[in-house]
């Protein structure tokens, strides 16, 4: 093979990086040594949510790649979500002062640097942090995800399953940790026995284990990131009033004691807007770009239906306009199945120090292109601020492998000021939302018959209404709101049903008792069922609501948001 020139190679990434459509920056190409500000090294916006890696060594620069990427989306009008681990990002609101050392950096990449502010949301996980408190309910965080923070067995995972089951048909809502350890010692205690025997496959010693492990998370003081009001995810899809994206950023400043709960609840919050977005098909820019830092933590030990949940959901979620890059050391890190659907590659300098290390690296390699880089000399050499980059370009081609001096960020590479974090939360429209828990009645209440004492309700909100009882029966217009939703979603047809007339608001109600199996959920839904096709065929609209009712209810990780449950 003849041996090709520097301007050969050269040629190869300027035709390679030659894009139509808008685009993101990366940097500039560097070829046998030196740096080629002629070769732009970039990323179709378009090509985002093909989802992507952001992987090297510590100390490499990782932080930076993403804060960059996320100053330039925000710009395009594409909200971002970023997990924070360190704090650093929180300088995304901050606009960065120049100096020569950085205008030395950016001329030689091409770059016309200046500094700049971005709209930034500061989030707080289960208010753990000085950002607007995040919670989610237990009902919808689901049974997967939540085996996996309480670290449960595949058997254990299964048998937790069955306990939603039993809560979800019985209408006692799981909305915190003592909803759940008030289920589980119910169907323990001698009075629930038979409803335990019912369930199959839930042995009592089971139980008692889960039991355990939930009073685990009680004490390790976890009950704060489980409540209400829970976070609607689509507030990560806002923009500011001068159309460029939101930058979200969730920190948990304990992560370190808690770092399986911070991956896990960063799936949740995927989960939910898998579960909620409706398809969009090719965009020409992503609704909405999801860095997911620390990524290794999701897959450490992780259960065969977590791992399938997670596969799925970032095979498919692309097609609702969301791309998600998964930020880690290696390769390695991620299972094969996710792997090959991260088609954006970002990849850091690594480090051969020990013979697992050396593997790593070889691992690494394997995984790109061929090139006319030698990339294991390229990996462990690159410096900071520099990474192995391919992309797919706008005809879903994967682009030139190209070593590339990234871009330097607008703003502060680092944390802002705690008097403007803390200035920027006081003035947010979240906070008014999610900024005070409240304790509503819930599966605890109606097993040991206590009224719901209420901590506080939301700012800007309402307490809950008392439940108006259970013979209240439906509402027409409710009706055939469901059997046109039933129609379309399930059966998959154009409904024949009349649109509902519109009715005044009314308060939040909330049913006091659990129902038999011919009330609830299942019961509206077959009652529903049997209007959308007839009367004759009841019976098989009953039978439908068991089996697809659950359908209705959990997602592709066992998730409930509270807007598929109304």
């Amino acid at each position: 093979m003849a041996i090709k020139s520097t301007a050969d190679k050269v040629a190869t990434i300027q035709k390679g990086y030659t894009l139509e459509g808008p685009t993101i920056e990366l940097g500039a190409a560097i070829v046998d040594g030196e740096l080629h500000k002629e070769a732009p090294v970039r990323l179709p916006l378009s090509m985002m949510n093909r989802h992507g890696l952001v992987a090297g060594a510590t100390g490499t620069g990782k932080t930076v790649t993403l804060h960059m990427m996320a100053e330039q989306l925000s710009t395009a009008g594409v909200p971002v979500f970023l997990a924070d681990i360190k704090g650093d990002l929180s300088g995304l609101a901050t606009a960065a002062s120049g100096s020569e050392k950085l205008k030395a950096r950016t001329d030689s990449i091409g770059q016309a640097w200046s500094g700049k502010t971005f709209p930034v949301e500061f989030l707080a996980l289960g208010g753990d942090g000085a950002g607007i408190p995040v919670r989610s309910t237990i009902t919808s965080f689901g049974p997967i995800l939540l085996s996996r923070v309480m670290e449960l067995n595949e058997t254990q995972e299964s048998s937790l399953q069955l306990v939603f089951h039993f809560a979800d048909k019985n209408n006692l809502e799981l909305i915190d940790l003592k909803d759940l350890r008030a289920v589980i010692q119910f169907l323990t205690s001698d009075e629930g026995k038979d409803e335990l025997e019912n369930l199959g496959g839930l042995s009592k010693s089971t139980a008692g284990v889960i039991l355990r492990e939930l009073i685990t998370l009680e004490a390790q003081g976890m009950e704060k990131f489980f409540g209400e009001p829970e976070f609607d995810t689509a507030e990560l899809l806002r923009t500011a009033p001068d159309g460029r994206g939101v930058v979200t950023c969730l920190e948990l400043p304990t992560l370190q004691t808690k770092p399986m709960l911070f991956s896990t609840f960063l799936m949740w919050l995927l989960a939910d807007l898998f579960e909620d977005l409706p398809e969009a098909g090719d965009l020409d820019k992503p609704k909405l770009v999801f860095f997911l830092d620390e990524a290794h933590l999701l897959f450490n030990g992780a259960s065969k239906a977590f791992l399938d949940a997670i596969t799925t959901t970032v095979r498919l979620i692309r097609s609702k306009g969301v791309g998600i890059f998964f930020v880690t050391q290696t390769p390695k890190d991620v299972p094969a199945e996710v792997l090959g659907q991260l088609a954006n590659r970002v990849q850091h300098a690594l480090r051969a120090f020990t013979p697992e290390d050396a593997k790593a690296l070889k691992a690494t390699v394997s995984t790109f292109p061929m090139s006319d880089y030698d990339l294991e000399e390229t990996l462990t050499s690159a410096g900071i601020g520099e990474a192995v980059i391919t992309v797919m370009n706008e005809k879903g081609a994967p682009t030139p492998v190209a070593l590339t001096r990234l871009r330097a960020p607008e703003s502060v590479m680092g944390p802002s000021e705690d008097a403007l974090i803390a200035s920027t939360v006081a003035g947010s429209a979240l906070l008014a939302k999610y900024g005070t828990a409240v304790d509503n009645v819930s599966a605890y209440e109606k097993l040991t018959g206590r009224a719901a004492s209420s901590t506080g309700p939301a700012a800007g909100g309402s307490a809950a209404q008392p439940p108006t009882g259970a013979g209240a029966g439906l509402d027409p217009n409710a009706v055939d709101a469901d059997a046109r939703r039933i129609e379309e979603e399930i059966l998959g047809r154009p409904s024949s049903r009349p649109a509902p007339a519109p009715e005044p608001e009314r308060a939040p109600q909330r049913r006091s008792q659990p129902q038999d199996s011919g009330g609830g959920m299942a019961g509206d839904l077959a009652g529903a069922l049997g209007g959308a096709l007839g009367g004759g065929l009841k019976s098989m609209a009953r039978s439908l609501g068991t089996q697809i009712g659950r359908e209705l209810l959990r997602g592709v990780f066992g998730t409930a948001s509270r807007r598929r449950r109304r």
